[in-house]
């Protein structure tokens, strides 16, 4: 799998170390930046991120900033992104299997990089169950989307 990554200055060196846990996965990193802790703006990353999966350059994506809530918000705001934000290994997982989530965003200020790391792991490792009442709720989802 091919994986965007992306984050804003508060979220660079947990971008960064994640990369390697993408590799060391087995997956490709799509690389969009930011290159060093110089204050950028985390609306910009979480876009390239999204536009980087919604035209097939990537399957995933995972966006870094402080919080981790201004990416998800920005993420959400293009059309065909699903993200959520993920602060544990649960969320991480059932966003994927249950709402096909294609992006996680993480704040760097909020967790751990030990923590991290497995919220990465379960991120690349879980698959979306394709069951009806999933697939139903993200057509709802979808219909939203079209309709506002």
């Amino acid at each position: 799998m091919i994986i965007a990554i992306g984050g804003d200055h508060a979220g660079y060196i947990l971008k960064e170390a994640s990369k390697k846990w993408i590799i060391d996965a087995g997956h490709e990193v799509l690389d969009l930046g930011t290159c060093n802790g110089n204050p950028v703006d985390y609306p910009d990353f979480a876009a390239a991120v999204g536009h980087a999966i919604v035209e097939g350059q990537a399957e995933r994506g995972i966006v870094v900033c402080g919080s981790g809530a201004g990416a998800a918000i920005a993420a959400n705001k293009i059309r065909g992104i699903r993200a959520a934000l993920a602060h544990e290994t649960y969320t991480a997982h059932q966003a994927v299997e249950h709402d096909d989530v294609n992006v996680i965003t993480m704040g760097e200020r909020v967790i751990g990089v030990a923590l991290a790391k497995e919220i990465v792991e379960a991120f690349l490792q879980a698959k979306f169950t394709g069951e009806e009442r999933h697939v139903r709720r993200i057509g709802k989802i979808a219909k939203l989307e079209e309709e506002f």
